[in-house]
């Protein structure tokens, strides 16, 4: 017999708490079984629970990045397909970037959860795979053109029937993925957490009865889309207009153009971006969802400071975006997008932050370093004979506040994923770390700094290695805001083997863009070495605590001529500025 379950406002605490928690087992049980160092180092996935609508009623959101697809991606595959399609045991896998996905890498599972023979919920696993084939190892071609050099494209199929493996699904899988083993290993640890996830949510409506839990998270989902729309109602009324350049695609060296006004009206918010620049031939296009989730990002970080409003799709409800199909903020097939996901989306949000600004200058950051630096390698390790392929990134500086610095050395705001640690790192693949730490003077100088990129020298050890990279920032750096300077930007060199000098990639190979490239193969004592760009400071640099000012000098993240110049207003060849 089931428990009774009030559903006021405490039975609501507890019947979320409940879900939150089930999507929390969902993503340990993930992290501790997966193979790649990105699912169980880097934390690049998220784990959910939606209703039967697909509607999403509990997440442990590790990536933020993917907030725009995953209510899309099941309610998408819904309607494309109808309820029919799903039975019990099914798990069905889906990463079209044309079907409501983020790009390709990004592969979502669903499974459907049923209770008496009713379709009551979905159990969901989303997560960046690290090689999903294409033309380049690591599966991120920062010179493709279209979709289908970037990897295998599967628009939603079933992995699972009955409980049962589609043969015939994983053989064409497993064969265009240039390291099976691994698929094989994160896609069964993706499964696991959605059993968990169905099994405890199973669990949980035998305590309180199907009934009250689908009711009582129709009831969060209201909830929480009118604890925003009052947070959203306190800010100024208004159409706020912001607009960049992002330094280009990755096949040619011309910049493009981003715009977004920001309509803030009574209780809802607008992101419009008309008059953005059509689709690049690059691939630095976004889908719809990962503009989607770009808006959602910035209103979060302007409402709800202290994060209590439950995290579910009625979070998303007063928010709203014009994004115009085949403009680089909604790109349509056969476009490729694989670096928008990660590089751009995270300026989209410095871009709305920016136009927040002018409404709510407290509660809003500088540019960040925009980009997750993906640094993309593959081959066959000399140790063991079997291949290998890679997805590394590594952190950047977030930009400064009102309130305080911006972040050192983090892994973009609109992921929140963590560094691989160098001991796992050089284990597994035949590369040797000479140095790593964080940049002196990167951080754009205000009243409150930008955060501190990272910088890491990496020697080859293999006979050869197949690189490719897709770093952003390097020629237009991240900017700061209310008199606060840019961050530094990024950049990325080599190092042949008995050179004396580390060059530009460009310089060495004749590469369209200095930290956009694919394939570039190099040998055993060859070096890289990269910086990550620092985040722009925030307000005018001669405000800054001397306090703040003195500690910064000790630690070295800024120098003494960094100190006289930006922070005193001294330039030693001129005088005062």
């Amino acid at each position: 017999m089931s428990e009774r379950l009030e559903l006021d406002t405490v039975g609501l605490h507890v019947l979320h708490n409940a879900l939150a928690n089930i999507a929390a087992e969902m993503a340990l049980v993930m992290m501790k079984t997966s193979y790649s160092t990105i699912f169980n180092e880097g934390l690049d996935f998220s784990t959910v629970l939606l209703d039967a609508r697909g509607n999403l009623i509990a997440e442990k959101n590790f990536t933020p990045s993917m907030m725009g697809a995953i209510p899309n991606t099941v309610a998408w595959t819904l309607e494309e397909f109808g309820e029919e399609f799903f039975g019990p045991g099914d798990v069905v896998v889906h990463n079209d970037p044309y079907r409501g996905q983020c790009h390709l890498p990004e592969h979502m599972m669903m499974k459907p959860i049923f209770r008496d023979g009713e379709l009551i919920a979905f159990s969901g696993a989303i997560g960046h795979v690290a090689e999903v084939g294409g033309k380049a190892p690591g599966s991120f071609a920062a010179d493709a053109t279209d979709v289908y050099q970037e990897g295998l494209r599967l628009p939603p199929v079933k992995l699972l029937e009955g409980g049962e493996h589609v043969e015939q699904v994983w053989r064409i899988v497993l064969a265009n993925h240039r390291t099976p083993t691994n698929t094989w290993g994160d896609f069964h640890a993706m499964i696991g957490a959605l059993n968990v996830g169905e099994r405890r949510l199973l669990e949980l409506v035998g305590r309180y009865g199907t009934a009250t839990v689908t009711e009582g998270a129709s009831r969060l989902i209201d909830y929480s889309e009118k604890r925003l729309r009052a947070e959203i109602a306190d800010l100024p009324d208004g159409a706020y207009a912001a607009e960049m350049s992002v330094e280009d695609d990755g096949v040619s060296a011309a910049p493009f153009t981003v715009r977004a006004e920001v309509v803030v009206r009574g209780d809802e918010v607008i992101a419009d971006f008309t008059g953005s620049s059509p689709q690049v031939r690059g691939p630095m296009n976004c889908t719809f969802v990962v503009a989607l989730s770009a808006i959602y990002n910035a209103v979060f970080c302007v409402t709800d400071p202290d994060a209590l409003i439950p995290r579910n799709s009625g979070c998303y409800r007063p928010v709203r975006i014009i994004a115009p199909a085949g403009s680089v903020v909604n790109v349509v097939h056969p476009g490729p997008s694989v670096g928008g996901n990660t590089d751009l989306q995270p300026k989209l949000i410095d871009l709305l932050l920016a136009a927040l600004s002018q409404a709510v200058p407290e509660r809003v950051a500088a540019s960040s370093g925009g980009s997750s630096s993906n640094l993309l390698f593959g081959g066959t390790h000399p140790e063991t004979g079997r291949y290998y392929s890679n997805y590394h990134f590594d952190g950047m500086g977030a930009g400064g506040t009102a309130l305080k610095d911006g972040n050192d050395a983090e892994v973009t705001r609109h992921s929140n994923c963590r560094n691989t640690p160098v001991e796992v790192f050089e284990h597994r693949y035949p590369l040797l770390t000479l140095d790593y730490g964080m940049v002196t003077d990167s951080g754009g100088a205000g009243r409150h700094r930008g955060g501190l990129a990272t910088t890491r020298t990496l020697r080859v050890l293999a006979p050869e290695i197949t690189f490719s990279a897709l770093f952003d920032r390097s020629r237009i750096a991240p900017t700061g805001l209310f008199d606060g300077l840019p961050g530094k930007g990024s950049e990325l060199l080599v190092r042949r083997a008995g050179e004396a000098e580390f060059k530009t990639f460009q310089e060495a190979f004749g590469v369209a863009s200095p930290t956009k490239f694919t394939n570039v193969v190099l040998h055993r004592g060859d070096e890289v070495r990269y910086r990550t760009p620092g985040g722009g400071g925030f307000g005018d640099p001669r405000e800054r605590d001397p306090e703040a000012l003195r500690a910064d000098l000790e630690d070295a993240y800024i120098s003494a001529a960094a100190a006289e110049h930006d922070y005193r207003g001294v330039d030693p060849e001129a005088g005062t500025r």
